[in-house]
């Protein structure tokens, strides 16, 4: 059994800057995350797409990103366990005991629940055996914009994601724009910017479209599409991409007793800490008063979730507030030498 101060569940950029806060308190940690990679929705939905709202980072990417927090965290050796869900949890003399989907135990002091959104995936196309293309020219994600290079793209969303991409591939490809309405849930600035694209002849925009089926062997060939009044349209391309959202699956957490309302777990906003002592919620998945789902705003949450897991920790003991610039403990702990 794995013996630490804290459990982080979710490794995207809230947890990560979560456990660089813990280690600089002197607490140790362990990640267990759900998906293969450290990053959440950064690398999983946009690991390319460029973030410009990161303090004093003008521009990122997700995956930039995610490799500075790694890097960040680096001096504290915290053990990662992807592709592993917490199944069960039990208090037994005011520690928690982990279990996970691989059954790897955990005894802790407290548990930061920093799972974004949840266990999520895609939604995904409901036509018949199109499964057998994904991964090869059908993606519900981007890991690598540089296959779709001088190729024809068929883009299906409404969405920020679907508008986003449409106009960052059409530099290079040609974009089909596919969407079931003719209004988007997207910024309006995007929607005004594929419109004037399709004007121009830089991108191709189909509305009151939806998926008809899919046309070729091994990979896709071409798209037919169809029209809210009957007309079905057949569109040659060589990739397919779906940006329809996710499903949210909390999963376990349902039972371990929390309140949770709308898919968000309810958190006081001194220290982040759910209605269960010693149990602590920050990122998308927190719910309180005035919360914004920013990168920014869970980096704050988890620097005060950290300092509520310390009395728990080590109950006998008094954290002292120190900037990290004056505190010569820190500064050991990040393996910094003066």
């Amino acid at each position: 059994m794995n013996k630490k101060d804290v459990l982080i569940i979710g490794a995207g950029p809230t947890g990560l800057f979560c456990a660089h806060q813990l280690g600089i308190i002197g607490l140790s940690c362990e990640i267990v995350d759900n998906l293969d990679k450290a990053g959440g929705q950064c690398i999983e939905l946009y690991p390319d797409k460029p973030i410009y709202d990161i303090p004093a980072i003008p521009e990122c990417t997700g995956e930039e990103l995610t490799n500075n927090l790694l890097q960040q965290i680096k001096p504290f050796n915290i053990k990662f366990h992807l592709n592993e869900r917490v199944e069960q949890l039990k208090k037994i003399d005011n520690r928690w005991h982990v279990r996970t989907s691989g059954n790897k135990e955990f005894d802790v002091a407290s548990i930061v629940i920093a799972g974004g959104v949840g266990s999520f995936e895609p939604r995904k196309f409901p036509v018949k055996d199109c499964e057998k293309f994904e991964g090869n020219s059908l993606f519900y994600s981007i890991k690598d914009k540089k296959i779709f290079k001088n190729k024809a793209i068929s883009i299906f969303g409404g969405g920020d994601t679907a508008l986003d991409w449409a106009i960052e591939l059409s530099n290079t490809s040609t974009v089909n724009l596919i969407h079931r309405r003719d209004g988007f849930s997207g910024v309006e600035s995007s929607v005004q910017k594929v419109k004037e694209l399709n004007d121009q002849g830089k991108l191709n925009l189909y509305t009151k479209y939806q998926i008809d089926s899919f046309l070729g062997e091994n990979k896709i060939d071409s798209v037919k599409i169809k029209h809210d009044e009957g007309e079905i349209k057949e569109i040659k391309t060589d990739y397919v991409l779906g940006f329809f959202g996710l499903i949210m699956q909390l999963g376990p957490i349902l039972d371990w007793g929390l309140n949770i309302n709308k898919k968000k777990i309810e958190v006081n906003t001194e220290n982040f800490e759910t209605n269960i002592d010693g149990i602590f919620a920050i990122g998308d998945i927190c719910s309180y008063s005035g919360k914004l789902k920013l990168i920014l705003s869970g980096f704050h949450e988890g620097a005060l979730a950290a300092r509520g897991c310390f009395k728990y920790a080590k109950p006998d003991e008094k954290l002292r507030f120190e900037f990290s610039t004056t505190s010569k403990a820190a500064q050991e702990r990040l393996g910094i030498k003066k």
